[in-house]
């Protein structure tokens, strides 16, 4: 019996290992910080505002440029849950496509940006 828990003890020990590292590469993809964090905080600085909606694949796929710094971007939600409407917001300032880029200058732009026409348009640079 004193094998069996030498083992059992041994298996518990490598499982608790094994979580442990898991757990340590998980929080490592998430929280460390994303290639655009400052490109995407400095636009909101600049006063640009993302108007957008969940169910758009170009919202989504302008996004995806982002990477993990999407969290940063000034995103408005313009569709309401349940994808029949537009918040107020957005019928307020006349948001009528998606994705739609809107600039301190009053100007605003709709469709996918690259990201470097963006940097263009409101002076942040751009990560190497």
């Amino acid at each position: 019996m004193e094998k069996r828990n030498r083992i059992t003890i041994i298996a518990g020990i490598i499982a608790l290992v094994i979580i442990i590292g898991l757990l340590f590469y998980a929080g490592r993809a998430e929280g460390g910080p994303g290639k655009f964090d400052g490109f995407a905080q400095c636009l909101k600085d600049k006063g640009v505002i993302f108007y957008g909606a969940f169910w758009c694949p170009h919202c989504q796929n302008q996004k995806a440029l982002f990477g993990s710094s999407k969290k940063y971007l000034p995103y408005v939600e313009c569709s309401t849950a349940n994808s029949q409407g537009q918040i107020e917001i957005c019928k307020a300032n006349k948001i009528a496509n998606y994705p739609t880029w809107a600039f301190a200058d009053q100007s605003t732009t709709t469709g996918e940006m690259a990201l470097a026409a963006l940097s263009e348009k409101t002076g942040c640079e751009l990560p190497r």
